[in-house]
């Protein structure tokens, strides 16, 4: 780690990111990144992993798990909570290959990059990096997985985001299209053995489709859709924490042609995002970015009214291209 700097004098002086060194969850090697209006913190003994998101001060809006904070070794995969990088198609043991080791470190001023050991069962090297914005609570997070191994490894990058309700997910549906206009069907919907379609945490909207966490609901739920529209939020009381993410129509996705997926278990939910299926060979990498926003905003529950809420919204935000 190259030391807490400042970004560089070319930037506008109110404009600045502050990076500290900071003791979190029990892990004494932690770095906080805050610009004055959003801080993320990030664990280096265990991960990659970024464990808070939130105003300077506020709430997480990040999950985590207390028995798990601060513990580090071993081969048990722990979820910890946050923000994680995994690999897919999910396959057991390979996708839950253990990130309980240091990880390295690099800050430039501008950017966090943490790098994860090569894992041994795999091959594959994971590696998330974070640019702050400088004065608004965005955020770009850069995943990537590297093949470390002597052979082709056809993989997705699968950035996974644990929130803490309650709150809900809101995945767009697709633009309406008549039947007169088009014959062919616009998206794909993938169903899990354990997906309870008349579960009461789905609202399956015309316009968007919302999945609520339940502390009282200690079953597993999950739906995964390609999702063209390129964004997913989730929401909780007055705060909305808004993903973009690229859609290639040109790719294969896993998971039945899935790059969006939601999962949902008690008071957790993961909001989840894919790349495409990439065959990496050996020495090379495969990237997903996602870029966070999080906004004051307090969505209603119908269609129109979260329309009223999230059109403006988005409109503030910036789409990724392929």
């Amino acid at each position: 780690m190259r030391g807490a700097v400042l970004v560089s004098a070319l930037l506008p002086l109110h404009a600045q990111i502050h990076m500290e060194k900071i003791s979190y969850g029990g892990w004494p090697n932690c770095i906080r990144l805050a610009n004055g209006q959003l801080e993320l913190v990030a664990t280096t003994d265990v991960g990659p992993r970024i464990m808070r998101l939130a105003r300077p001060g506020g709430p997480n809006l990040f999950k985590e798990w207390p028995d798990q904070l601060g513990k580090t070794g071993g081969e048990e995969w722990r979820i910890y909570g946050g923000h994680r990088l995994w690999h897919a198609p999910e396959v057991r043991p390979r996708t839950y290959a253990p990130d309980n080791d240091p990880v390295q470190v690099d800050w430039d001023g501008r950017r966090l990059r943490l790098t994860q050991r090569v894992e041994a069962s795999t091959g594959l090297q994971k590696e998330i990096e974070v640019a702050l914005s400088t004065n608004r609570p965005v955020v770009t997070v850069t995943h990537r997985l590297y093949n470390r191994s002597v052979w082709d490894i056809e993989v997705a990058p699968w950035a996974l985001t644990v929130c803490q309700g309650p709150g809900r997910a809101v995945v767009p549906q697709e633009p309406p299209v008549s039947h007169s206009e088009r014959l062919l069907p616009v998206r794909t919907m993938a169903l899990w053995g354990y997906t309870d379609m008349q579960d009461p945490r789905y609202t399956w909207g015309a316009r968007f489709v919302q999945v609520r966490s339940d502390p009282e609901r200690r079953t597993s739920q999950k739906v995964g859709f390609l999702n063209t529209q390129g964004w997913a939020a989730f929401a909780r009381g007055e705060e909305v924490f808004l993903k973009r993410f690229a859609f290639d129509p040109r790719a294969t996705y896993a998971d039945l042609g899935c790059n969006t997926e939601v999962y949902t278990n008690g008071d957790m939910l993961e909001l989840e995002t894919l790349g495409p299926l990439t065959r990496v060979a050996p020495g090379a990498a495969v990237e997903h970015v996602e870029r966070w926003y999080l906004f004051r905003a307090a969505p209603g529950q119908t269609d129109a009214e979260l329309d009223a809420a999230l059109a403006p919204l988005l409109q503030q935000t910036e789409p990724l291209t392929p």
